[in-house]
C-alpha cells in the first residue's frame, strides 16, 4: 500500500472542483485516502475495490471510525471484476480514481477497461496516478485533460469521449 501524499492530494482535489453529491469510484482504494478525501468534501457515495484482504479489512475500519460507513461500500475484488459486476448492475459514477501499484503496467489495461464498461457518467472525470515508468497513456474512448507531475507520481485527467464542456473540473492556470 502506497498513500497518495497529502500534498499531491491537495493539488488533485484543488483541481477536481465541487464534488457535492457525487458517486465515487476508488479502485485500487489501498489505504481509502483518495475516496475518503472524497466524501469528506461532499461526495455522496464512495465505492472502494482492492484485492488485499489486509486493505478492505483496514479500509471499513477506518471508515466505521470516520462515521463514513453509510456512505461507503468496500469490495474485495480484483479491478476487472468489479468493473464488469458494476456494468451488469448498471452503475455510473461522476469521479473514478486509479492508483495501482507503480511496479506494474496495470495502469494501462485499468484505464481502457474503465472506459470500456460503460460506467461513467457523461460528464465523470477520471483520475488516474502513475509513476514516471509508467505514465497515463491515452486512452480509447477518454481524452487527457491534463498531466501533472509530482516528483516520481503523475497524476493525469481524463472525461469522457464527447463529454459536455467545462467537465474536466475546476480550471486553474
Amino acid at each position: 500500500m502506497r498513500p497518495t501524499a497529502d500534498r499531491v492530494r491537495e493539488s488533485l482535489f484543488a483541481r477536481l472542483g465541487d464534488l457535492a453529491g457525487t458517486r465515487v469510484l476508488d479502485l485500487y482504494a489501498g489505504s481509502g485516502a483518495l475516496g475518503i478525501e472524497a466524501l469528506s468534501r461532499g461526495a455522496a457515495s464512495a465505492l472502494f475495490v482492492d484485492r488485499a484482504e489486509g486493505c478492505t479489512r483496514r479500509l471499513r475500519r477506518t471508515l466505521d471510525e470516520l462515521g463514513l460507513a453509510g456512505s461507503a461500500r468496500v469490495w474485495r475484488a480484483e479491478t476487472g471484476v468489479a468493473l464488469t459486476r458494476l456494468a451488469r448492475a448498471d452503475e455510473r459514477f461522476d469521479r473514478v480514481f486509479l492508483d495501482p501499484p507503480y511496479g506494474e503496467a496495470e495502469l494501462a489495461r485499468a484505464l481502457a477497461a474503465l472506459s470500456a464498461s460503460g460506467i461513467l457518467h457523461p460528464d465523470a472525470v477520471v483520475v488516474a496516478e502513475g509513476g514516471r515508468r509508467h505514465p497515463p497513456g491515452e486512452v480509447d474512448g477518454l481524452v487527457k485533460q491534463d498531466e501533472r507531475r509530482h516528483g516520481d507520481t503523475i497524476i493525469a485527467r481524463y472525461t469522457p469521449v464527447g463529454a459536455p464542456a467545462g467537465t474536466g473540473g475546476a480550471e486553474h492556470p
